[in-house]
């Protein structure tokens, strides 16, 4: 169950937890149009930082314009109302979710003249994979789902609907007593997780598959900006099944899942079966960075002070 917070912000308002609704009839209710962010602040020393703010909200408005929903929303103002989310929440740490989507009016396919609406929810979230996931490494299945094709859906748009092929995928996989799914593409290549980027060290190059077939993600972008930082070499490439197999390391990225290793996929071991020195290296220094224990990338943070309620 979620932890509940004090307040949502809705269109232009605070509005308390229990009383931000929508009708039955919402338009994206009924037809999945509506597009969203996973965003995550930190507790740090001098206040709470709201990793990559400008970069999340960026795509939350493109993936908008991308889905032809039209709306006056300026990154500025939604950048601002996610911070007053969190001071006014008193959040220290905190998921937050900021969603774009059609609302009551007409029904049918074509609702053009329905209003399009904004929402920014936060609340206290662990990481998803679990903190034993994220020091330990989590069990893997490929899944017998295929991730979408470019031609079925637009794969830059962080979309709610695609997430039904996610949800099936990691359906399939718990029921197996796996801890998380990897989806391949229609190919048969390696895609990406349901919710998260996947990355594998091969020989000490950090190799994860090209955008052609993944989401574009803000924390698979920050991690491939450190490794060459690090002087870790980086290639993004097309990767088969028995690639995941014989990486020396394997983990994932994303909002929700940060960096979690992977320590087994099909009842294979990764490596020695326990995160390995790369994976541990990019964790850490992924983790100082948002926290702020560090000044490097300050860019990347958002700082705010919450209030006490």
């Amino acid at each position: 169950m979620l932890k509940e917070s004090r307040w949502i912000f809705m269109d232009d308002k605070m509005v308390p937890w229990k009383e931000a609704s929508v009708h039955v009839l919402t338009h994206s209710l009924h037809y999945g149009m509506a597009v969203f962010e996973g965003i995550r602040a930190y507790k740090g020393k001098d206040g709470t930082h709201i990793f990559r703010l400008e970069e999340h909200t960026e795509r939350l408005l493109n993936s908008a314009r991308v889905m032809q929903m039209g709306g006056d929303f300026t990154l500025k103002a939604v950048m601002d109302a996610t911070s007053r989310v969190v001071v006014e929440n008193g959040l220290d740490s905190c998921y937050i979710r900021p969603i774009i989507f059609i609302g009551y009016g007409d029904m049918g396919i074509y609702a053009k003249k329905n209003p399009v609406r904004l929402s920014i929810s936060a609340w206290e979230w662990g990481t998803y994979l679990g903190e034993e996931g994220l020091s330990r490494g989590i069990r893997v299945k490929v899944s017998s789902y295929t991730r979408f094709g470019t031609n079925n859906f637009l794969a830059r748009a962080k979309v709610s609907a695609h997430y039904v092929n996610s949800q099936l995928a990691k359906w399939e996989v718990k029921g197996a007593g796996y801890d998380e799914a990897v989806l391949l593409d229609s190919d048969g290549m390696v895609a990406e997780g349901p919710g998260e980027n996947i990355f594998i060290v091969r020989k000490g190059v950090l190799k994860t598959p090209p955008l052609r077939s993944v989401l574009d993600g803000i924390t698979r972008h920050s991690v491939m900006t450190l490794a060459r930082e690090e002087g870790i070499p980086v290639v993004e490439e097309a990767l088969t099944r028995d690639d995941l197999y014989l990486a020396d390391e394997a983990f994932f990225t994303g909002t929700a899942a940060e960096l979690t290793p992977i320590r087994e996929i099909d009842d294979r071991s990764i490596g020695t079966g326990k995160p390995g020195p790369v994976t541990l290296a990019l964790q850490k220094i992924f983790f100082d960075i948002a926290r702020g224990n560090v000044s490097r990338h300050s860019e990347w943070r958002t700082t705010v002070v919450p209030r006490l309620v």
